[in-house]
């Protein structure tokens, strides 16, 4: 087997992966990411102990245990140009031998958690609420550069999301779809839905503030799309990219939105730290009772 090239897999000088500045062993089976730095410390505040704390730049991660369960929660910062940075290096240093720069003979397939606040577009859907992506679209780019297989039932979704766009539209859209296995350990009880991911937080989200939009009508697209009773229900900037680079690398995914905004009703959550406590807890205890 050929050597990964040290332009390809880049290790710093004390052998940690050159963006998360971790070791191997320092990742945990079950992954916690969340977008705001500060919050991993609010995650790993309800461990029981915690073993190691690490960062670089954006990338700030815990690792410790509650009762015996291990987990780590790792800081992404915002959208899928940094959840490739993240997914990629979680997987090198699980399944790539460091030394020989070969992949494991047995490869490793982690629980990759989203904890991640997110805007509803349906107005049925209460803010101070959690739902769950059952599957994502994703309007940057990434997964266009990845080899990624999807369903015949994903390809049916994805093309009818295409044909409800209007033609001058210049968007690529691509799917990626939660584990269903996660989806049956942890979703029972929460609102579900499908997530549309965003590359920006302004126009490519419908916001309208001094630069004109060149898609003033996708608010009201994704509001009425619907397809096998499926629809859209929510906003945010990671869970298509989380999802789909954990299925191309044999990851389990799946991706809890506190839900602070309801862009249909205008309103925005007046306890936004207390709704994302709530959602951590909630998780947590998901995590060591059912995983």
């Amino acid at each position: 087997m050929n050597a990964i090239s040290e332009t390809d897999l880049i290790l710093n000088a004390d052998g940690s992966i050159y963006h998360l500045n971790l070791l191997p062993g320092d990742v945990a089976d079950t992954v916690i990411t969340v977008g705001d730095q500060d919050r991993v410390a609010e995650v790993s505040k309800h461990f029981d102990r915690i073993e190691l704390k690490k960062g670089k730049r954006e990338f700030i991660t815990h690792t410790g245990y509650i009762g015996q369960t291990r987990i780590t929660v790792i800081s992404t910062g915002i959208g899928t140009d940094n959840i490739d940075i993240v997914l990629n290096e979680l997987d090198a240093l699980v399944n790539i031998d460091f030394g020989t720069r070969t992949i494991n003979q047995k490869l490793r397939s982690l629980n990759v958690i989203r904890v991640g606040t997110s805007g509803a577009i349906q107005a049925d859907i209460d803010i101070d609420t959690v739902l769950v992506s059952t599957a994502a679209f994703g309007l940057d780019p990434l997964m266009h550069y990845y080899q990624h297989e999807i369903t015949a039932e994903e390809q049916a979704l994805l093309e009818h999301f295409k044909q409800a766009l209007p033609a001058h539209y210049t968007l690529q859209p691509y799917i990626a779809s939660a584990s269903k296995n996660l989806l049956d350990k942890l979703a029972d009880g929460f609102a579900q839905g499908i997530t549309i991911t965003a590359p920006g937080f302004y126009a490519p989200q419908g916001r309208q503030v001094r630069a004109v939009s060149a898609t003033p009508q996708m608010m009201s697209i994704i509001q009425q799309f619907g397809y096998q009773q499926q629809r859209i229900t929510n906003l945010e900037m990671e869970t298509a990219g989380i999802y789909g680079l954990s299925h191309a690398l044999g990851h389990q995914a799946i991706s809890f939105n506190a839900i602070l905004a309801n862009r249909a009703t205008h309103q925005f959550s007046k306890q936004p730290q207390t709704v994302m406590e709530n959602c951590i807890k909630q998780v947590l205890e998901l995590i060591t009772s059912k995983l």
